[in-house]
């Protein structure tokens, strides 16, 4: 009995080796490194929060602040009475970043989608780090300390960086096709966390001098790294003389099932349907998709509402534990911010290994709902991790796997899958749009998100805090239950099929 093209198990990788060029190398690493080098830029202000609010409030009330320092330039930058509320406007600067964010990510995607994706992305890449620049480091060189301005200065870099991801999703979704994508795509999302890695790291080498340098240093490398980006990124094969993806997926789409996309409507019988990204005249150019048109594509609403909840705990982790570890466990600053990589190595694993798990079995949601069940138990634990470094770094690797990992796969991987599913018809130009979309809902929770922890945090401390995390993951596991339910059908009514036919 002859086994349907449906339940064939090709190698994940076989399609993407034996169509791996140098071209492909150079695009994955300069979109990785482009985007480390965005986030790089945002961990610096988490890593130096507590150098931050110590010069925002007066010396009496905090004994870290310098003693030398002359008291005329000291009473100049009194933001705020005390660290209390110093700490609640650094919050407050997270919300408003994020939201900023996340509007400029559903404006990118159109945008990216109908301009030259790397003038989007390197315009982004320095501009924003001019930005930085005049926030962390010209502020403090020249003794200007002001509230709006700081807020304004936000705003305009979440606008900018929010070129950052749609353009590099993109990019990504035009050179690299089904074949493996999950695990490409988990290795290459770790760019968020080697970019948070990068970011602690320059930080706590230079915080000693000033956190101005700190910013100084991360805004300086981002803006050689956008330049780099102008002159070297090529953004489809097509700009080589190498045919384009859907084109050569075209040829392999009868025998190899490795390079359908895992986002179908159907529940069961999809052998026949044509999941080529090629539009099938080849003399129309495809348009770039409408952004309503983008939300009601299959399971783009419901992963925007899994990832708002999801965001939400990973970026709250990105921007607060190192402020955690050194509120909660009065451990130095620099110390805090080394040992806060841990989360992030653990996200790097986890999104390689759960991308790859999930192109084995040519499904995404349903590794996501182990991955997150467990990540509420690791939350429960690290909520309750001893005084202790490295049983700390253990447990918060364990949470960064589970949390982490999803969080990647979710924003690279099945984006690229809802943009290149078989209602878009070929159209590459609905990549940077679905992902703006997905991203871009993310945020808007992750802002909410953080603003909600410095709040709690201020009135019930933080183990209430990991009680909200924990809700907000089991928030996210009931948002795509239904995906959940679907695949998991599809995968035991493939497996009776392959028991019929052995």
């Amino acid at each position: 009995m002859a086994v349907p093209g449906s339940l064939r198990r090709q190698p994940a990788s076989r399609g993407l080796v034996s169509h791996c060029t140098h071209h492909h190398i150079v695009v994955f690493l300069l979109t990785f490194f482009s985007y480390s080098l965005l986030h790089a830029s945002r961990k610096t202000f988490s890593n130096v929060k507590v150098s931050i609010s110590n010069q925002w409030t007066p010396s009496c009330r905090n004994s870290t602040a310098p003693e030398l320092q002359p008291y005329e330039l000291w009473n100049s930058s009194h933001l705020f009475p005390n660290a209390e509320e110093a700490t609640l406007f650094l919050g407050t600067l997270d919300t408003i970043f994020l939201f900023s964010y996340a509007v400029g990510l559903f404006v990118s995607g159109i945008v990216g989608d109908r301009l030259n994706l790397r003038w989007v992305l390197s315009f982004g890449m320095c501009s924003s780090a001019l930005v930085v620049f005049s926030f962390g480091t010209l502020t403090e060189w020249l003794h200007f300390y002001n509230k709006w301005f700081y807020c304004c200065l936000w705003v305009v870099n979440g606008l900018l960086q929010s070129t950052g991801w749609p353009c590099v999703v993109a990019v990504m979704g035009n050179w690299f096709g089904k074949a493996g994508r999950g695990f490409v795509f988990g290795l290459w999302s770790a760019c968020a966390s080697v970019g948070n890695i990068l970011g602690a790291f320059l930080a706590s080498c230079v915080l000693k001098y000033g956190y101005e340098y700190a910013f100084l240093v991360t805004a300086s490398v981002q803006f050689a790294g956008g330049v780099i980006v102008f002159f070297g990124l090529l953004t489809s094969p097509k700009e080589v003389g190498l045919p384009e993806l859907g084109a050569d997926e075209d040829e392999v789409s009868v025998e190899e099932d490795a390079n359908r996309p895992l986002m179908g409507s159907d529940d069961v019988d999809e052998d026949d349907r044509n999941y080529s990204i090629q539009a099938t005249d080849s003399d129309n150019q495809p348009k770039a998709i409408g952004f309503f048109q983008a939300c009601c594509l299959p399971g783009v609403v419901l992963y925007s509402l899994a990832y708002a909840c999801l965001k939400m705990v990973n970026y709250s982790f990105f921007f607060w534990l190192p402020f955690y570890l050194s509120n909660n466990f009065g451990w130095k600053e620099a110390e805090a911010d080394q040992l806060s990589i841990w989360y992030d190595v653990g996200g790097i694993i986890g999104g390689t290994i759960q991308g790859l798990i999930s192109d084995v079995l040519q499904k995404r949601a349903p590794v996501l709902a182990v991955s997150l069940l467990c990540a509420v138990g690791s939350l429960f634990g690290y909520s309750r991790s001893p005084d202790n470094k490295p049983i700390n770094a253990v447990i918060m690797a364990i949470t960064g796997f589970f949390i982490g990992g999803p969080s990647n796969m979710i924003s690279s991987a099945i984006s690229a899958d809802l943009g290149r599913q078989d209602l878009v018809k070929g159209s590459s130009e609905a990549l940077a749009t679905v992902t703006g979309i997905v991203d871009g809902t993310g945020s808007i929770g992750a802002a909410l998100g953080q603003y909600l922890v410095s709040l709690i945090q201020d009135n019930l401390k933080w183990m209430w805090v990991f009680y909200f995390f924990i809700l907000m993951t089991s928030s996210t596991i009931l948002f795509i239950s239904p995906l959940i339910v679907r695949e998991v059908r599809l995968l035991l009514h493939e497996r009776r099929l392959r028991l019929l036919a052995e």
